[in-house]
């Protein structure tokens, strides 16, 4: 035998002992005598195995992330802090508000499929499909930067950052600020820094006590009016587009309004008079609102709801393209979930604040003064919203009330659980279908999403089931198969538009007037204004412009057979 056969003779054990197997590996040291002689002796068998086949050991060469990622008071002048990932109003809208308030901004272009190619080029295969586009639309404009405008990649470190969202949750989301960081040393610009805004933590930045960024009420009331303003302004433009008489118009209306804000922001001047001069140009666009259109709401994960690129196969776009009409969801939505979010984990935890040392923990934290805060931040939201919509001439819209969401969603999905939407995923598609808010409901997600594909939509499948009317359409984007994707859609659309038509005839014959009356009327006072939205009934626009026309408040349309 062998030294190895030699030293594996075991001792004789006596029936009493009990029998212990392990593993490879597993040998207790310390309990088999000649255990170092069998451990040192295997070793060396492997490296002489190694040496024969040829295959060289390689010590691990891991990556730290150890730049410091300050951004200080005496750099605001010379850096420029560079953003992206919402929509393209709201992101030149906040940077236009950065700018008013002394910072150096630029606002990224809309992420591609180009940026989703350097983003899987450089990032790990464990992340998700935002942070692709988003990580390398970050690396495609600094590779421009250096190769197009001729900066050299130190000038591009120094004179640079980025701003990203992070959360902790039930996802991948708490980590991207690292892989952001890897992915661009490994493409050339290790160092750059990378800034993260957390929901609960501020920006997590090592700045001392001479921080770059002041968060100060400026900073976050200037930040709050610019969302708004994009909210408003990207609403109005999902509801006129659709019923426009010149194609087209509409954008280029959107465009000049965006001016308009971007320099009220720069400059410092009233927002809310800038928000009237774009009512204005809105008014004179010339629409049709008596064509029955599928009205279409997209829910889903933030930011593949969010975005208008490549990242949902510029799914909005698509859709108007179709013949519908886009029901968005809006940030100021969001914001208020997340207000929701830190009032119900208050109200439970309250019981708990003498030992809770927690994130969200109430220790040392007075509770009704927390709550307090809470109602008036919302109250603030609610109000300022309220401003801006009036003074654009947003109609007939009105913020979700949280509460009745959670109540709805709570018998189907618990509120506790957190990760995307959460909660508001499942209530919104019951509140589509019970309030008939719109005839199909398309929840958009990345492939592999742990909170909305992992939970919400096999929760989806029961309220589905519950509710036979609704039209649900799940989809995970991953950046390629953006024909198999519309393809699905168009199934689904071709029952919403049929659903739309029907009820459009319906509606028609409820107000018991010949269609040349309808469009006579049509004509005629704020019917005839584009800014103008009939008065909610039933999903469909054209059909709640009949009803409204006839002075008709309420009705019940017949159910559509269901279309196989």
């Amino acid at each position: 035998m062998s030294k190895i056969d030699d030293t594996l003779t075991m001792p004789e054990k006596q029936e009493s002992d009990p029998i212990n197997i392990f593993l490879p590996g597993e040998l207790p040291e310390g309990e088999i005598p000649g255990y170092d002689q069998i451990e040192s002796e295997l070793k060396a068998f492997e490296a002489e195995e190694r040496k024969r086949l040829g295959i060289v050991e390689e010590k691990p060469d891991h990556w730290r992330d150890e730049n410091p990622q300050k951004f200080t008071r005496n750099q605001r002048d010379s850096t420029t802090i560079l953003l992206g990932g919402l929509t393209m109003a709201h992101d030149i809208l906040i940077s236009s508000a950065m700018k008013g308030l002394g910072y150096r901004v630029q606002a990224m272009d809309c992420p591609d499929y180009e940026s989703l190619r350097v983003g899987k080029e450089f990032g790990n295969r464990g992340q998700c499909n935002p942070t692709y586009f988003t990580v390398g639309n970050l690396i495609k404009h600094l590779v421009h930067l250096r190769d197009e405008k001729g900066i050299s990649t130190e000038e591009i470190i120094e004179k640079n950052l980025f701003i990203t969202a992070g959360a902790c949750g039930p996802c991948r989301f708490g980590t991207y600020v690292t892989e952001y960081r890897k992915a661009l040393a490994d493409s050339g610009f290790e160092g750059f820094r990378v800034m993260l805004f957390q929901q609960q933590g501020g920006l997590q930045q090592a700045t001392g006590e001479d921080p770059g960024l002041e968060f100060n009420p400026k900073f976050f009331i200037s930040l709050l009016r610019a969302v708004i303003s994009g909210d408003v302004l990207n609403t109005v433009g999902y509801r006129i587009r659709p019923y426009e008489v010149n194609p087209g118009e509409t954008n280029k209306v959107l465009e000049e309004c965006k001016t308009l804000l971007k320099t009220a922001f720069e400059k410092r001047r009233s927002v809310v008079r800038a928000l009237y001069k774009c009512r204005k140009l809105l008014n004179a666009i010339p629409v049709n609102r008596l064509q029955p259109k599928p009205k279409v709401s997209i829910i889903g994960e933030f930011w593949a709801m969010t975005t208008e690129g490549d990242g949902n196969y510029q799914l909005q776009k698509f859709l108007e393209s179709e013949g519908a009409e886009v029901d968005i969801q809006i940030i100021t939505a969001w914001i208020l979930y997340n207000l929701w979010e830190h009032q119900n984990d208050t109200r439970r935890r309250q019981m708990l604040r003498e030992d809770d040392e927690g994130t969200v923990g109430l220790k040392g934290v007075d509770p009704r003064k927390k709550l307090a805060l809470l109602w008036l931040a919302e109250k603030t939201l609610r109000e300022v919203f309220g401003v801006y919509a009036r003074a654009i001439g947003l109609k007939n819209y009105h913020l979700p009330n949280m509460d009745e969401v959670a109540s709805i969603s709570h018998q189907y999905y618990d509120n506790e659980l957190r990760g995307g939407e959460g909660h508001m995923e499942v209530g919104k598609l019951i509140q589509t279908v019970t309030h008939r808010k719109a005839h199909m409901v398309i929840s958009v997600k990345p492939f592999g999403c742990m909170p909305s594909s992992g939970v919400s939509d096999g929760i989806q499948s029961l309220i589905t089931a519950r509710y036979p009317d609704a039209l649900f359409t799940a989809i995970e984007t991953t950046g390629d198969g953006a024909v198999n994707v519309q393809s699905r859609i168009q199934m689904d659309l071709f029952k919403a538009r049929q659903k739309a038509e029907a009820e459009y005839e319906q509606a028609v014959d409820r107000t018991g007037l010949a269609e040349d009356e309808l469009t006579a009327r049509s004509k005629r006072g704020s019917s005839a204004k584009p800014l103008h939205y009939p008065r909610h009934v039933v999903a469909g626009t054209s059909a709640n412009q009949a009803l409204e026309l006839a002075k008709i408040k309420e009705w019940e349309p017949e159910a559509v057979a269901a279309v196989a």
